[in-house]
């Protein structure tokens, strides 16, 4: 793919011991993005999944933060960068079809509907084609 959208935010992780050991997932640079898992790794896969849903309708993501200087982590936390890849991500699951209009030639309209051509699908292997999508 010519344009992939790994996509990078660090989070704190805060070890839980409440009723179970767990831990929560918040996102610095993610307002509201919040998650959990019962171990370190489901936290991790979740982690990925709440910041996909939160990205998922956004056009232009938050700026990163990289200076943690002016964090301040209790013994139980630690910070790990998570990442996603939005475009697989978003094939996954934005799966639903989407109407568009197009205006081509009467003639190309009159010669693909004898050759019984799917204008949808033709359209969608050109744009994958043109995007360098597999």
């Amino acid at each position: 793919m010519k344009n992939s959208t790994l996509t990078v935010y660090p989070a704190i992780f805060t070890k839980q011991n409440d009723d179970g050991e767990y831990f929560l997932v918040d996102f610095i640079d993610l307002k509201n993005c919040t998650t959990y898992g019962r171990t370190l790794q489901e936290a991790f896969y979740m982690a990925q999944d709440a910041m996909g849903l939160f990205l998922d309708n956004e056009i232009s993501f938050p700026t990163p933060t990289t200076d943690f200087n002016n964090i301040k982590l209790e013994k139980n936390q630690f910070i790990s960068f998570v990442n996603i890849d939005m475009d697989e991500y978003r094939k996954k699951f934005n799966t639903r079809s989407v109407k568009k209009t197009l205006t081509i030639p009467e003639w190309l309209n009159t010669l693909s509907e004898k050759n019984n051509i799917n204008f949808s699908q033709v359209l969608q292997e050109a744009l994958k084609e043109k995007l360098d999508i597999d």
